[in-house]
């Protein structure tokens, strides 16, 4: 069974579910759970698990549970993993603490799309099974919402150090999300009377002394404007210390950075960056968007007119040729398994050359004894091959490596000085990309 990959290589918003509950260690674990998996089955609309993954994956069944639970026990604690294999993505984990250990069942649920919850009826059902597992282990705090959003919050430290976020934990409310489980002791401090009057789309007291709150009717939509707007009236409701315009300014700040902005990058790097963008946490990736629209890539610097030439100054030309093709093999054989395109030597290899470098940090992450001495000549003379294999060009030899040249059309250029300022740093490997030098070297071929 293949698990469908939650987290590849472009990540997005999902809803993401964090719950911890008390379970009554005296009863079979099988009896005391099985309200739980009773109310997974029963509400989890379109997004069922049906892979649990103990020390290996199995079918989701109820024996499988046991089992895997039962082989992951580790002390006073076991684990399992809950997947799927069809869309929408799932990566949940549940997690039991058992005795000498206050007894506590805690569940992550992370479901990818958040559009998968945009129709009213599943996120309905969605709440109904939280509302079954709060009513049946008390919680102190449990919320549903937006990661992306989330993430704009510091959440789970709302501003503290994490000292002060282990010892307090959610002991006032920090935060209204989507959907929300405050637990007595919460309820208390704020006024049991007071969190059952809030505004909000819901609002249901549990058996246990739980309040369950849920502000909207969809998860998907938390950025609109009417879903903030209920998302500030139940927050300073529950909060009257807080001002209501400071709050509902906050939340239209974040709806405006998680806003989708249409890309209109540079057209010479236009591939690069939509990949850079793509590798860009979810929660910032339109902030990095709006930042690539503006900004425009450096014209290159590392050329002469043809006229202005420096002629060759070498005994052999063709070995030094030569040599440049061996330096520019020494790139295929670095990169070949990461860039397969390496091999080909063509524009789009050295955009695939750039983003590979740009992923892995490479000016910041290799000893830079290491970059200058082999990484920037094997990169420059690999540069000078495309120029040469695409363009028509022609290298120019010179003893120095960073005085090569390849003449294209009525421009000479240097790519081993390009090279050079390239591997500077991760943002340099953007502004004196392989890619643009390429590129405005086509347009001047003449």
């Amino acid at each position: 069974m293949k698990v469908l990959e939650f987290y590849d290589s472009r990540d997005e918003d999902y809803l993401r579910l964090s719950f911890e509950g008390a379970f009554d260690s005296r009863a079979a674990l099988e009896s005391e759970l099985e309200p739980f998996f009773h109310a997974l089955e029963e509400y989890a609309d379109g997004w069922m698990p049906d892979v649990v993954n103990g020390k290996r994956q199995r079918k989701y069944t109820r024996a499988a549970i046991w089992k895997a639970l039962e082989e992951r026990r580790d002390g006073n604690s076991t684990a399992i993993g809950l997947y799927r294999t069809k869309w929408p993505a799932l990566d949940s984990r549940l997690r039991l603490w058992l005795p000498p250990q206050p007894p506590e069942l805690g569940i992550i649920i992370k479901v990818k799309p958040l559009s998968f919850f945009a129709e009213a009826e599943r996120c309905r059902k969605f709440v109904e099974m939280v509302r079954a597992w709060a009513s049946r282990y008390p919680v102190s705090h449990a919320k549903a919402h937006s990661t992306d959003d989330t993430q704009l919050t510091d959440s789970p430290n709302f501003g503290r150090d994490d000292e002060a976020r282990r010892r307090d934990g959610f002991d006032k409310v920090y935060e209204v999300f989507w959907l929300n489980v405050f637990g007595p002791k919460l309820v208390e401090s704020v006024g049991r009377e007071r969190m059952l009057s809030t505004p909000a789309w819901r609002v249901e007291e549990l058996p246990n002394g739980c309040v369950l709150l849920v502000t909207w009717p969809t998860a998907a939509d938390f950025a609109s404007e009417e879903a903030r707007l209920a998302q500030t009236r139940a927050h300073c409701h529950l909060r009257p210390d807080l001002d209501q315009n400071t709050v509902l300014r906050t939340l239209r700040e974040r709806s405006t950075m998680l806003a989708p902005v249409e890309p209109h990058f540079h057209p010479d790097v236009a591939p690069l960056l939509s990949r850079v963008v793509d590798r860009t946490a979810s929660h910032e990736r339109q902030r990095r968007i709006a930042e690539l629209n503006d900004w425009q890539p450096p014209e290159p610097e590392e050329w002469r007119p043809a006229d202005s030439a420096l002629p060759p100054d070498v005994d052999d030309p063709e070995r030094a040729r030569e040599h440049y093709s061996t330096l520019a093999e020494h790139l295929v054989a670095l990169l070949h398994t990461d860039v397969p395109s390496v091999f080909e030597a063509t524009p789009e290899s050295l955009t695939d050359t750039d983003f590979y470098f740009w992923r892995e940090e490479f000016p910041t992450s290799r000893p830079r004894e290491a970059i200058d001495e082999h990484a920037v000549p094997a990169i420059g003379a690999y540069l000078g091959e495309v120029l040469v294999r695409n363009l028509g060009g022609r290298w120019i030899p010179r003893k120095k490596l960073e005085e090569a040249q390849v003449l294209v059309g009525n421009r000479v250029w240097f790519p081993f000085v390009r090279a050079r300022h390239y591997m500077r740093s991760r943002q340099a490997l953007l502004d004196y990309s392989l890619t643009r030098l390429y590129r405005v070297a086509e347009r001047h071929r003449g």
